[in-house]
């Protein structure tokens, strides 16, 4: 399994001074970020799309490029693109560019948004909000597809045997699709046969086990292979159980009772918090032993290759944050892929022979 990290570089207070972060430091912070977790080994990072004045990334393919010239062998990932939004075209431009830049290590991940503040901002009627991501997502496809297109839609001027440039190194750029949770979301991914990105921030995870048979089932039914599959949860990770649930609680609640107040959800309290690091919680707040079986007990469930964890749900002390990611990357990670490698042998008769 795959293990790594996502971030929308949120901008709350700084728990250390009490000041709202800028959006400069917050950027010289996630650049020390990505950094690390390539140092210590992880598979992934991936940057989220935003514009609001809470989180500082609005460009995730310009911090990404930043990024590339600053790691080795880690995956750069948005997580996620409003392609919604956002032109196809440009889309796929920006991470072929990035592709180049890194040494073929790009991806994008695309999705609806869970915001909606890009729709007014570049012009977009919510009125149109799945028709949009359907036919965008069918352009950008195509693109990946074919470097000379011919293509027509409601939502953009049609394109006439166009040249789309640069190519990226990867033959085909990587693309997921983002879903939180609808089954008709889940279903088009499958039957497009692409990597679905499943978020879990909320509930009990085993409430999302038929979305993840039905995406697998519709994959099937199309004729492709298994798509590979990433759970995408929120997270923190300190040496003590309590020392972690202690330094994130705040910023967890602070984040999400924000966002809250937009959407009408109650103030998140502390046992509904502990609650959510349980086991059968959403949450991978704990120490690294508790992390890895939390990671293991929905690798039995969903049998993801991927898993991606938000360690920074609103702005915490970045000496935690860095020792966060150094425990996920030493101390989490080999021990999940050492398990989930032995289970894939022990599922797959072939291997067993080899």
């Amino acid at each position: 399994m795959e293990i790594g990290i996502y971030t929308f570089g949120e901008r709350t207070e700084d728990p250390e001074t009490g000041r709202l972060i800028s959006p400069r430091e917050r950027l010289r912070r996630l650049m020390e970020e990505i950094e690390l977790a390539d140092q210590v080994g992880l598979d992934v990072f991936g940057v989220g799309e935003h514009h609001r004045p809470d989180f500082t990334v609005s460009a995730p393919a310009v911090v990404l490029a930043a990024a590339a010239g600053r790691t080795r062998r880690i995956r750069l990932t948005s997580a996620v693109s409003v392609l919604s939004s956002d032109d196809p075209v440009r889309v796929f431009q920006a991470f072929a560019t990035l592709d180049l830049l890194s040494g073929g290590r790009a991806e994008v991940m695309v999705g609806r948004g869970s915001f909606i503040e890009s729709f007014p901002l570049f012009g977009y009627d919510l009125e149109d909000y799945d028709e949009l991501f359907d036919e965008k997502l069918d352009l950008l496809l195509k693109v990946r597809a074919s470097e000379r297109i011919t293509w027509s839609g409601r939502h953009r001027p049609p394109l006439h045997d166009a040249g789309v440039y640069p190519r990226p190194l990867q033959d085909p750029l990587p693309v997921w699709v983002a879903v939180g949770g609808t089954p008709r979301s889940a279903v088009r991914a499958g039957r497009l046969g692409l990597p679905m990105a499943l978020a879990i921030i909320g509930g009990m995870p085993e409430r999302f086990a038929p979305l993840v048979e039905g995406y697998r089932r519709a994959a099937r039914q199309a004729g492709h292979p298994v798509p590979r599959l990433s759970i995408n949860s929120h997270g923190f990770i300190a040496e003590k159980s309590q020392e972690a649930a202690d330094i994130a609680f705040p910023a967890f609640k602070r984040m999400m009772d924000r966002i809250g107040q937009e959407r009408g959800w109650p103030p998140l309290t502390r046992e509904q918090f502990e609650f959510s690091r349980s086991l059968r919680g959403a949450d991978f707040v704990g120490s690294p032993q508790q992390v890895i079986e939390k990671i293991l007990f929905q690798h039995e469930m969903f049998g993801h290759n991927r898993f991606l964890m938000q360690l920074t749900v609103g702005t915490l002390p970045h000496k935690k944050v860095l020792r966060a990611i150094e425990l996920l990357g030493s101390e989490v990670a080999p021990v999940v892929r050492r398990e989930t490698a032995g289970a894939a042998r022990e599922a797959s008769p072939s291997l067993r022979r080899g």
